[in-house]
């Protein structure tokens, strides 16, 4: 059986891998084959167009590979849910947007897999210290 080299993450823009940077010079020296990523990765993920997903590579000795894609980071998504451009510079001090009550729970609801929690209660509150800190404050 073939021996685990090296794992390697990326965040990628769902269905539109591709062979040339940043996606090819990180892949590229781990010697697997390119298109054949980008080919599998963009079938994976072309019901998800739009999103930034991030992937776990795992490399082999034997030149092959098998991925595991991730769910949006938190900041994209609520960016994504709450129609804002971009986070504060300021931190929690200068308010960009608003999210709902129930805009954090579909967010928490994506996310729980990835997150280390095991409700989506306690997984409503990480994402609730993100939007802090991105300075987008939660409405009851």
């Amino acid at each position: 059986m073939a021996q685990l080299v090296k794992k390697i993450k990326l965040q990628i823009p769902a269905g539109k891998a591709t062979p040339a940077p940043p996606v090819g010079t990180v892949l590229g020296p781990a010697g697997i084959n390119l298109q054949e990523f980008c080919t599998k990765y963009n079938d994976a993920t072309k019901d998800k167009m739009g999103d930034i997903l991030p992937v776990e590579i795992s490399v082999y000795d034997d030149r092959t590979f098998d991925f595991v894609i991730k769910t949006p980071p938190t900041a994209f998504l609520i960016k994504k849910v709450g129609n804002i451009k971009k986070g504060s510079t300021k931190g929690s001090t200068e308010i960009v947007g608003k999210l709902t009550k129930a805009q954090v729970r579909e967010i928490a609801e994506i996310k729980l897999p990835d997150l280390n929690c095991y409700s989506v209660e306690e997984a409503m509150k990480i994402v609730e210290g993100t939007a802090k800190n991105m300075g987008v404050s939660i409405e009851e």
